[in-house]
């Protein structure tokens, strides 16, 4: 009903002679328009399944600021789960709400449904448009899915096992250092690690994905490494928490210049400049080989092949960039912070160390990438423990294209009182899905979800049978799922347990300040753990030769 009167007003308004328009008529007929839409879409959101919450604090920030606060915003959205069921309503920025889902079967749902009914919100694609480009992370619908498979099978097992090399030398390079530090310090040494596990991460993306040695390891700046620190070690300003709360309803905010979107917009502009240098340089190698460049497994060979507008899947210049730009920030990030809390909670648990140590050392050599696989089952559960208590992306919102309806395993009460076994969910509506609470809920993990115990994965039975019911990798959401599931999971599991295995095999690491040191996620750009009153997102921990 609304829509054809919405039609008529633009059809009158089309008859009209402009010129003999007055200004207040032209005022008149915005107004009526623009209340038409609003009624509009409050009629579209009351056909909602209209669902209990928390109450609303604040008009302007909606309850952004608890969440921002809250040490553990995952536990927040818990305990909302206990108190309102596994779906329900929480308050958003100038007057919007949001859909959090905390039950398997509509989370399962959701990511079935997302890259078409369930996409990015605004203000998401702006912010991967600014750091990355329009890549796979940018795209949805069939745009992301020709992405996606053009870039496939550079992520193959085939093309893993190939790469595990890498990761060892990557992992031996950190070896040597740590050892020319142990020399003058016997008793033992102080190491940042996580610098370390930045550097070992950009080194092997750099030679995996691009056959080009970045270096840091032995030293050699590079302008994405500096920008990297920048932003990670950036304070947040007091601004910056309302930007985010605001952000999602005034997307444009974040093409207002300040501190951090001149870093993102740095950042950018320098993983772009490499990824051309890279990319000019392997297509003057390849140039007039069109046998070489469709048999070069490698990423940036892949991407150049894709890139030819005879190819069957085509990719143009701009995604062939933008994929770059992903791989140099993902590689970088996102293993190197699952590193780094790995040692921190072999630090403070060295009875675990140690078995994992002795399961490590009962090979001679390296394990080759089956091995790491299927024969080292320990191994195996440190890093899917950690995995699930420190998953690097807390939790993702979408905004629905269509009109759906979400299943649910467990019935909620609606504000009427009513009991539904489902959600109906209309356009433009924001849906959560609170990745950091399902990893460490206790309702789906069980009493000692908070706890760091890998022994849980060492038997089907250490598996609650709710955890089962997520579909994510392992039953878990750190690599979220469907089809946006994480194309490079293979590759960093590989690069996690490979590094891993060299560093606790010949090194034991303790807390520099004892068991009893307390460690956070630090306030930044980057959700990076950091030592409580340690200055930056620094992990200091106490390394020894194994003997």
């Amino acid at each position: 009903m609304f829509e054809s009167i919405l039609n008529r007003v633009n059809a009158n308004i089309g008859d009209l002679n402009v010129r003999s328009i007055r200004t207040l008529d032209v005022a008149v007929v915005s107004v009526t328009v623009w209340a038409l839409l609003k009624l509009i879409k409050a009629t579209r959101r009351s056909r909602n399944t209209q669902l209990n919450g928390p109450p609303n604090e604040s008009f302007f920030f909606g309850l952004g600021k608890v969440l921002d606060k809250a040490p553990d915003g995952g536990q927040v959205y818990e305990r909302w789960a206990e108190e309102y069921g596994v779906a329900y309503k929480v308050p958003s920025a100038l007057g919007k709400s949001r859909i959090v889902l905390c039950d398997p079967k509509a989370i399962a749902h959701f990511f079935s449904k997302e890259t078409f009914t369930y996409v990015l919100t605004p203000v998401s694609k702006l912010a991967i448009e600014s750091i990355a480009g329009r890549g796979l992370l940018w795209a949805h619908g069939e745009s992301h899915r020709r992405q996606r498979k053009a870039l496939t099978p550079a992520f193959s097992n085939a093309a893993i096992r190939r790469l595990t090399a890498v990761f060892y030398d990557s992992a031996y390079k950190a070896k040597a250092a740590w050892e020319a530090l142990l020399e003058s310090n016997p008793d033992g040494a102080i190491i940042e690690v996580q610098n370390w596990m930045n550097h070992i991460s950009l080194d092997s993306i750099g030679i995996a994905g691009f056959s080009h040695d970045f270096a840091s390891l032995e030293g050699k700046s590079s302008t994405v490494v500096d920008v990297f620190e920048e932003l990670g070690s950036a304070k947040p300003s007091i601004l910056f928490p309302i930007f985010i709360m605001l952000a999602p309803v005034f997307p444009w905010l974040i093409k207002i210049p300040n501190s951090r979107i001149k870093l993102m917009r740095k950042l950018h502009h320098s993983s772009s400049e490499i990824s051309k240098v890279l990319l000019n340089r392997t297509r003057e190698e390849l140039h007039g080989d069109a046998k070489e460049i469709h048999e070069d497994k490698s990423v940036i060979g892949l991407l150049i092949k894709h890139e030819d507008e005879n190819a069957e899947i085509h990719i143009t210049q701009e995604e062939v960039m933008a994929q770059m730009n992903v791989l140099l920030i993902a590689g970088y990030e996102t293993t190197s912070v699952s590193l780094t809390w790995a040692l921190i909670e072999l630090s403070y648990d060295q009875e675990r160390q140690t078995r994992l140590r002795e399961e490590l050392l009962k090979f001679s050599t390296d394990p080759s990438w089956d091995q790491l696989n299927s024969n080292l089952p320990y191994l195996d559960a440190v890093v899917h423990e950690v995995l699930r208590l420190r998953p690097p992306l807390p939790d993702l919102t979408r905004i629905a294209t269509e009109d759906d309806v979400i299943p649910l395993s467990v019935p909620v009460q609606t504000t009427s009182g009513e009991t539904v076994d489902h959600l109906t969910i209309t356009k433009d509506t924001l849906v959560t899905v609170p990745i950091r609470c399902m990893n460490r809920s206790t309702d789906v993990w069980g009493p000692d979800a908070k706890e760091f115990n890998p022994e849980r994965w060492l038997d089907e039975d250490g598996i609650p049978s709710k955890a089962k019911d997520i579909q994510g990798h392992r039953h878990l959401l750190t690599f979220s799922d469907g089809p946006r599931t994480c194309l490079g999971k293979g590759f960093a599991l590989a690069e996690f347990k490979a590094v891993l295995s060299v560093l606790v095999r010949n090194f034991t690491f303790e807390m520099r300040d004892g068991p009893d040191t307390k460690v956070e996620l630090a306030r930044g750009f980057f959700r990076r753990p950091t030592i409580v009153g340690g200055e930056g997102c620094r992990v200091p921990l106490r390394v020894r030769r194994v003997e």
